[in-house]
C-alpha cells in the first residue's frame, strides 16, 4: 500500500469513453475503473487495490458485497424483481417499514414510507409536514446539504457546485444559523457560545421567517457535506423545544449519519431528543437505491389521498431484502460498538498529526463519523482548501479512496465501512500520513 498506482491502456480507454459520453458535471473523486469490491477494499481493472475510506459517500457501513446481503438479494431475485408496491404489495416493504418504526427514536406510534434516494426522502418529509401543519415555509441550516432536486437545492447551503446556474429554486426555504464550535471566538466559553448561537437562532425567526409560517425545521444532527460539524446537545434540545412550542415539525436528516455510523443507530440519539420525522438512506441497503421517511403515525395520516405519496420504483423488493439484511448485520456484528472503536483509533492518530503539522486545525468525530479540518494558520483559522485537494489526490493515487468536505472544502472525512479490519484501517491511515508529508 502507498505506492503509485498503475493506469494501463484499458483504464485509459474507459476514461476516454467516460469523457466522451458521460456528462462532465458528474463528479469523479477517483478516475480508476472499479472491477470488484469486498469489505473495505475496492480493486480496479488493472489489479490496483484501494482501501475505502469513502464508502460510496457513506453508503457502505456494512461493507461492500457483504455475504448476507448478497444471499438475501439472490433469494429475493428468485421470487420477483419489481411487481410495484403501488400495484400489488409484497412482504419486504411492509417488514422493513415495521423494523424502521421499531428502531426509530420516540415513544409514540410510528409509520414509514420507502422511496429511492435521500433527496426524495427529504422532499416527502416536507410534503408530509406541509400537509399536517397547513404551512409552507421550510427551515434548514447554514452549511446544510439535503440533495440536488429543486426543493432540496433550495434547502442546501453550498452554492457551487450544487446550486450554481440551476435556479430559480422552490420558494419558502430559509437557512438558520448552526453552531460551528471550532470557529467560535477564542475568548468565548462553550456555554457563552451556545447562548450566542441560540440568540442568533431566535433573531432569525424575527428577521427571516415567523414561526407561524414554518411547517418544519430539517436538521442534520451531524452536518455531512458541511464538514462533519457536531452541534452541542443544548442547541439541538433548544431547537426541538422551539419546534414543539410553535407547532413546527422537527425533522432529523439521518441520510449520511444513520445506521451505526456515529456509535448509535441514529445520530439524533446522542442528543436525547426524538424527531417528529426522520429521513434515512445511504447505508440502509448496502448500495441498493433506497430511502425512507419514518416518524409519528398521525403525521403520515394527514396525507390521506391515495397515491399522494409513493412512486414507481419506491421500496424496490430487492433493496428491501438488502436493507433487512443490513439491519441484521448491524446487530449481529455489533457495528454500533465497532463504530466507536474505529473513531477512537482515527482520533488518536489524528491527534499525533496535529502535534506534527501546523496546518491541522481541528479534529472532531461522533463515533466513526470523523473529520480533520485543515487551516493555513491556527491563529486565523483560514481554511486551506488547496492543501486538502492535494492530499486527497495523493491518497487516491496511492491506494486510498478519500473524500473532502466542508463549505470551503478544507476538511477530510472518514466514511470507511464499519467492517474494516484493524490492518486495513492502519494501512489507510498510513497512506494519509504519507500524504501529509507530501503536502507539508
Amino acid at each position: 500500500m502507498g505506492k503509485e498506482l498503475l493506469e494501463g491502456n484499458l483504464t485509459k480507454i474507459w476514461q476516454d469513453k467516460r469523457d466522451q459520453f458521460v456528462a462532465a458535471a458528474v463528479g469523479n473523486g477517483n478516475r480508476h475503473i472499479a472491477a470488484k469490491a469486498e469489505g473495505a477494499l475496492v480493486t480496479d481493472i488493472e489489479g490496483n487495490q484501494f482501501i475505502d475510506f469513502a464508502g460510496a459517500i457513506g453508503v457502505q457501513n456494512v461493507g461492500h458485497c457483504h455475504p448476507k446481503v448478497i444471499s438475501a438479494v439472490k433469494e429475493a431475485l428468485e421470487r420477483f424483481i419489481h411487481p410495484g408496491f403501488n400495484v400489488i404489495m409484497y412482504p419486504g416493504y411492509i417488514e422493513l417499514c415495521q423494523r424502521l418504526c421499531e428502531i426509530a427514536p420516540g415513544d409514540f406510534a410510528k409509520k414509514a414510507i420507502l422511496l429511492n434516494s435521500g433527496a426524495e426522502a427529504v422532499e416527502n418529509a416536507v410534503k408530509i409536514a406541509r400537509a399536517y401543519t397547513g404551512r409552507q415555509a421550510v427551515v434548514t441550516f447554514d452549511r446544510a446539504f439535503h440533495g440536488r432536486t429543486n426543493l432540496t437545492m433550495g434547502m442546501t447551503s453550498k452554492v457551487k457546485p450544487y446550486k450554481f446556474g440551476f435556479g430559480p429554486f422552490s420558494p419558502e426555504t430559509y437557512q438558520a444559523p448552526y453552531p460551528y464550535p471550532y470557529r467560535k471566538p477564542e475568548e468565548m466559553s462553550d456555554e457563552d457560545y451556545d447562548d450566542y448561537i441560540i440568540d442568533r437562532f431566535n433573531y432569525f425567526f424575527l428577521s427571516s421567517v415567523a414561526p407561524e409560517m414554518v411547517a418544519c425545521i430539517v436538521m442534520e444532527p451531524v452536518q455531512g457535506e458541511g464538514g462533519f460539524i457536531i452541534p452541542s446537545k443544548r442547541f439541538v434540545t433548544y431547537v426541538r423545544d422551539f419546534c414543539t412550542e410553535h407547532g413546527i415539525l422537527f425533522i432529523a436528516d439521518e441520510i449520511q449519519a444513520g445506521f451505526a455510523r456515529t456509535g448509535k443507530m441514529f445520530a439524533i440519539e446522542h442528543f436525547d431528543v426524538a424527531p417528529d420525522l426522520m429521513t434515512v438512506s445511504k447505508s440502509i441497503a448496502a448500495g441498493f437505491p433506497l430511502s425512507g421517511v419514518v416518524g409519528k403515525a398521525e403525521l403520515f395520516d394527514a396525507c390521506d389521498l391515495k397515491g399522494s405519496l409513493g412512486g414507481t420504483y419506491c421500496g424496490s423488493p430487492i433493496a428491501c431484502a438488502a436493507a433487512l439484511a443490513v439491519l441484521d448485520i448491524i446487530k449481529e456484528e455489533h457495528l454500533i460498538e465497532r463504530a466507536e472503536k474505529i473513531g477512537a483509533i482515527i482520533e488518536e492518530r489524528a491527534k499525533e498529526w496535529e502535534k506534527t503539522y501546523s496546518f491541522i486545525g481541528d479534529i472532531r468525530r461522533l463515533g466513526a463519523m470523523a473529520a480533520v479540518e485543515f487551516v493555513k494558520d491556527k491563529g486565523t483559522k483560514e481554511p486551506d482548501k488547496d492543501r486538502v485537494k492535494k492530499l486527497v489526490a495523493y491518497c487516491n493515487q496511492h491506494g486510498l479512496l478519500l473524500l473532502d468536505a466542508g463549505l470551503k472544502g478544507n476538511c477530510i472525512r472518514f466514511l470507511s465501512p464499519l467492517t474494516i479490519t484493524e490492518v486495513q484501517l492502519a494501512q489507510g491511515l498510513a497512506i494519509i500520513e504519507e500524504a501529509l508529508e507530501f503536502v507539508k
